[in-house]
């Protein structure tokens, strides 16, 4: 190895002084070891939650969410505020061939005229309250989307959480499995060189290896693509794996389960979609009060004073603005509104029926998968694990033939995924109760 770069050294000593050398040395050693650390994937041990904090307290969506609360609520402000003001100005600048006339006549009057008038839009028929109440509508509004949208990522970081843990849990068992070939085919190749063996056995056990090896792949793009999702949620960027710091076995039973009709009555309180339904109700009908309430005109009012243009030299006058509701009653509006109304009123309808159907569908998922998580299935695994152990143990002995071996390790590698998959089954039928219902009603 030295008398590889024994040449590039000399040319280093030759046109370079030394301290220069130990600088690139330096560097480059820098170099190697920040792609050694860019390279590797560290492990970032989690615990849900910790994993729903950070999401509450980093999501980019969240984020926008609470932005845009705060500006429905500054609208409210806005609905409460009067209108300003107007005012008007009028002078004279040209007249009896005199431009800008200004200063007094021989008679000691005022030469020249000027109008000042003052306007106050006033409001009629509690529009300006019925737009208040609307504001406050939409800024309610704008918290449940939010709130929705909160449910929805969680759900979802749930998921994603329960799939990683079974997915490592299941990716242990391959590894184990892969181990016990790996040594039965080391034992296998010396017996097929001494001639004890025919190769289409050895053959056999090699095609279960690379059917094994074939599914970790598949595991890992499933781990890989739940990794990414998780991540997103989290706002996690760097180079890390999460690994949920649970275990299925250690998860408290399921227990207090509420009967179908509580859950519906719980899910039309907190479910925040069903109660989005219930104030776009509430806003399209309020919608169509204002509409109504335009029908009538409002008010312009404000006082005015007059020089020099009027029967007074210095006249001061009230001024009152009314449009006539002759051409324009706002019929159109009105009927659009109405119709608005009717239109929330069958989706709110629709929401109702859905939450229900969800609801229900959820509970009755729940219960079938509570039923097959029992004891006696847990009794069952542990002994099978134990039997899995003895028949490894036989085929090495040649008690069983190749046949009924392979038979059971495939039937092993099966039971034991489809235990996973059983307790993941239960983690996600109560994460999706506790969805339909809008609130953590099972912990």
């Amino acid at each position: 190895m030295f008398c590889k770069y024994y040449h590039i050294i000399k040319l280093i000593k030759k046109y370079f002084s030394l301290p220069l050398l130990l600088l690139s040395l330096l560097i480059s050693t820098a170099d190697v070891l920040f792609a050694q650390k860019t390279n590797n994937i560290d492990t970032l041990s989690m615990s849900l939650p910790q994993a729903e904090k950070r999401f509450l307290d980093s999501n980019f969506l969240l984020l926008a969410g609470h932005y845009n609360v705060d500006a429905q609520q500054a609208l409210i402000e806005q609905a409460k505020v009067w209108d300003n003001p107007t005012l008007n100005l009028d002078k004279v600048i040209a007249a009896h061939g005199q431009f800008w006339p200004t200063g007094k006549n021989p008679d000691g009057t005022y030469n020249g005229q000027y109008f000042i008038q003052v306007q106050q839009l006033i409001k009629t028929a509690g529009k300006r309250g019925k737009l208040i109440n609307m504001a406050t509508s939409n800024a309610k509004l704008s918290e449940l989307q939010l709130q929705d949208v909160i449910r929805n990522l969680r759900y979802q970081l749930r998921t994603n959480y329960y799939n990683i843990l079974q997915q490592i849990e299941q990716k242990k068992i391959y590894e184990s499995q892969q181990i016990q070939l790996k040594k039965l085919l080391t034992g296998m190749e010396a017996q097929l060189n001494a001639g004890n063996i025919a190769q289409k056995d050895y053959l056999r056990i090699q095609a279960l290896q690379i059917s094994l090896d074939q599914d970790m792949t598949e595991l890992n793009k499933q781990m890989e693509d739940n990794q990414n999702d998780f991540k997103t949620i989290l706002q996690i960027r760097e180079n890390v794996f999460v690994k949920p710091a649970e275990n299925f076995n250690k998860m408290a039973p399921i227990s207090n389960i509420v009967s179908n009709e509580i859950l519906f009555d719980t899910g039309k309180i907190h479910n925040p979609y069903f109660q989005l339904q219930q104030i776009q109700t509430l806003y399209q009908q309020q919608n169509l009060s204002y509409q109504k309430s335009l029908r009538v005109p409002d008010v312009t009012i404000g006082p005015n004073f007059d020089k020099n243009s009027n029967f007074a030299p210095n006249y001061v006058g009230l001024g009152i603005s009314v449009p006539l509701p002759v051409l324009n009653t706002n019929k159109g509006n009105i009927k659009s509104a109405e119709y608005s109304v009717k239109q929330q009123q069958a989706f709110t309808s629709n929401a109702e029926t859905e939450l229900k159907n969800n609801i229900s569908n959820a509970y009755n998922k729940l219960l079938l998968t509570l039923k097959q998580n029992n004891s006696i299935q847990k009794e069952f695994y542990e002994k099978y694990q134990l039997m899995y152990d003895h028949v490894l143990q036989s085929y090495q002995q040649k008690q069983i033939n190749l046949l009924e071996f392979l038979d059971f390790f495939n039937d092993y590698t099966d039971s034991q995924v489809r235990h996973l998959q059983q307790q993941l089954n239960l983690q996600l039928s109560k994460e999706e109760l506790n969805y339909q219902t809008g609130i953590d009603i099972l912990k």
